[in-house]
């Protein structure tokens, strides 16, 4: 529940500390005097929209922070676990609002989106504001009410789930679909392509292979003349050779070191270079005799290089690409053949997701059919209570395959009111009389609200349109509230403040330009004052005191 609830420097309230407690707190005021800024400021702390015109004129920001008890709130706790925010029995919702119109958000101290605010805020406190009867008439808001009341969350998710799943299926299908509708004027020509290139079968990294290889086989002759002057060069002329000339060196050096032991460094490299020479040689000599001319191996390779050029100039490629090309279409040609199995395969997914959703749905069709039953009765009997003895509330139920399945499930919910006698059942929207709707909604709201989880309740001026004993009723109605969760009431009528566990005075001080906006507690006295006021306006009389200590009394 609420406990604490600050606010710094936000439209006409420069500070304002409210402590609450629970059960049924009245609050009043004059007219004018900004009995609803409070609240105002709390959808702000809740992750409302922000104005920066909201910020107090001669402020940098306006700062509103709200300290929740969740001790005994599960869901809560279950949230803050998942988004990782610390909670320890309490929770802190603070926004800060600067004159530029910057906003920021936290939750117990750690900065967050406006988005978490309000996801935490909807499991924090509900608000009904005087013009909720608008919003009673749109059937979207109508069919939350009925589950919120039946507490479908749970039902709604399974729903919600199995509609996505099946959604998600459906569109794969699609795309599948359609790309296969634009692949069947590939698929013959990449089957031909793939067909060719199997045939030729290149390897990887084949193609500078066979360039190598032919241009040792075109220079075949060189290579042997070549060989044969590099072997007569180093080793093997009869006149003269390297080899010899070298031998011929190395024995006037080693004469020398006869003379000079400092040049044997200079006989080890002359050695070192003639053995080099002679396993060069060697190794010439070698290649020599393997070398052989191969006209018909040269031919085989001209012929497989030609393919690969061909066909690399027909798919505008490089030959060195070619191999990576075939890789690419085979696999192009893979997936069409893997996306046939898979089309046939989605068919039944597809079938078996959309039984799981309408199974899903029906069963929340029919809870929602069953809560309804249980509210008709209810609000009816609560329309009596209000003055309304010939009203008659009903909610119905039905699959409305016209306007498509969705995640919220496969029915149209709809109330339907008859406020005099032979009257026929008619949608909400169609109630004629403003008192009439206003009432009807009253009870709508405080009925359902008793089995919403939300821990507080706020209700901004619901009462409009009901005085006499109708209004002594709802301030009964929303006392019997309070007695099971925290209720915070803004009323203009002593017979509904009258029913307060606690009662706030709202007022307004202007002095010279500034103008306050104040709250206060009233003892008990103070509240006698107060509700005589509201009986009688300013001039408070002696019959007006006793009849607020009758309506104080009596409800308190």
């Amino acid at each position: 529940m609420l406990l604490q609830l600050t606010i710094n420097n936000f439209a006409i309230v420069s500070f304002l500390e409210l402590d609450l407690r629970s059960g049924m707190t009245s609050i009043t005021g004059e007219t004018g005097a900004g009995k609803s800024i409070a609240i105002d400021a709390l959808a702000l702390a809740l992750g409302e929209r922000a104005d920066a015109d909201t910020v107090r004129p001669g402020a940098d920001k306006a700062d509103i922070s709200a300290r929740f008890r969740i001790d005994k709130l599960p869901r809560v706790k279950a949230w803050l676990s998942e988004q990782e925010l610390d909670e320890q029995g309490e929770c802190i919702l603070r926004r800060t609002l600067s004159r530029e119109g910057r906003s920021r958000g936290y939750i117990n101290g750690t900065p967050v989106p406006l988005s978490q605010l309000k996801s935490l805020g909807a499991l924090l406190i509900n608000i009904h504001g005087q013009h909720a009867h608008q919003a009673l008439q749109k059937t979207d808001y109508q069919r939350g009410l009925l589950d919120a009341y039946a507490g479908h969350h749970q039902l709604m998710q399974k729903t919600s789930k199995h509609y996505q799943q099946w959604r998600q299926l459906t569109n794969e299908r699609k795309q599948l679909q359609s790309d296969q509708a634009q692949w069947q004027a590939q698929r013959q020509l990449l089957e031909y392509q793939v067909a060719e290139l199997d045939e030729l079968a290149l390897e990887a990294d084949e193609f500078p292979t066979l360039e190598a290889e032919h241009t040792r086989l075109a220079n075949g002759a060189e290579l042997l003349n070549d060989c044969q002057l590099a072997l007569n060069v180093l080793a093997d002329g009869e006149e003269s050779n390297a080899l010899q000339q070298i031998r011929h060196g190395l024995k006037v050096v080693t004469e020398l070191c006869q003379m000079d032991p400092r040049l044997a460094p200079v006989q080890e490299m002359i050695e070192s270079s003639m053995i080099q020479l002679e396993e060069g040689h060697g190794e010439l000599s070698r290649y020599l005799d393997r070398l052989e001319l191969d006209p018909e191996r040269l031919h085989e390779v001209e012929s497989r290089m030609a393919k690969v050029m061909e066909l690399a100039r027909k798919h505008h490629v490089l030959p060195t690409e070619l191999h990576g090309f075939h890789q690419q279409i085979g696999t192009q040609l893979a997936d069409m053949d893997h996306n046939d199995s898979r089309l046939q395969e989605l068919a039944e997914e597809v079938e078996q997701a959309k039984e799981q959703f309408l199974l899903a749905a029906e069963r929340l069709s029919q809870s929602r059919q069953r809560y309804a039953h249980s509210l008709n009765q209810q609000i009816t009997d609560s329309l009596h209570q209000l003055s309304m003895e010939h009203g008659r509330f009903e909610i119905t139920v039905t699959p409305d395959q016209t306007a498509g399945y969705s995640p919220l499930g496969i029915d149209k919910v709809e109330f339907l009111v008859s406020t005099n006698p032979g009257q026929p059942m008619s949608s909400l929207a169609k109630v004629a009389s403003g008192g009439e709707l206003s009432r009807i909604s009253l009870a709508i709201q405080v009925i359902t609200a008793q089995k919403v989880e939300t821990p507080t309740l706020i209700f901004d001026e619901v009462d409009v349109g009901v005085s006499g004993p109708t209004a002594a009723v709802v301030g009964k109605l929303l006392r019997q509230l309070g007695d099971s969760t925290q209720v915070l009431v803004i009323t203009h009528l002593p017979q509904v403040a009258g029913n307060g566990h606690q009662h706030y005075f709202v007022s307004k001080d202007s002095a010279g330009n500034d103008t306050q906006t104040r709250m206060q507690e009233l003892d008990e006295n103070c509240r006698l004052q107060e509700l005589a006021r509201l009986l009688g306006g300013n001039k408070i009389t002696e019959n007006t005191l006793a009849n607020a200590r009758e309506l104080l009394v009596s409800e308190a």
